[in-house]
């Protein structure tokens, strides 16, 4: 999936946004992926801008309802962060096959990463 030709257009409004994993993969049975999404809205809401609304984390992908004003640059900060801490936690745990999944849907434009956690692209809806 390329990236989404949809913006954000009126940055003080609420936006809903999805964030999915790449191939689908149940990363949030998992109960220390769950927290890492957790500790990083914590973590957005006390150091920036970023109002959290409403949110639902499923078993590989996640929901919510954001106010700022600077969504992208907070949404870019938000899926760096937790894939960073995912990947690691993934690593630390020695879980080779969802890395090496995560490894496999790398884009090849990705040079400076050897993973990829997040689908690329966003539909932001107002």
């Amino acid at each position: 999936m390329g990236r989404s030709r949809y913006r954000i257009l009126n940055e003080q409004s609420p936006y809903f946004h999805t964030c999915t994993v790449v191939g689908w993969q149940p990363v949030f049975t998992r109960s220390e992926s769950v927290q890492i999404v957790l500790d990083s809205f914590v973590w957005l809401q006390e150091n920036t801008d970023f109002q959290l609304h409403a949110y639902v984390i499923l078993e590989n992908h996640l929901h919510f309802i954001v106010t700022s004003a600077q969504h992208s640059a907070r949404l870019q900060q938000f899926k760096s962060y937790t894939a960073r801490c995912i990947i690691d936690l993934l690593k630390d745990k020695r879980v080779s096959l969802l890395l090496q999944h995560f490894s496999y849907y790398k884009r090849n434009d990705k040079t400076d990463s050897q993973y990829q956690f997040w689908q690329e692209g966003a539909h932001p809806q107002e």
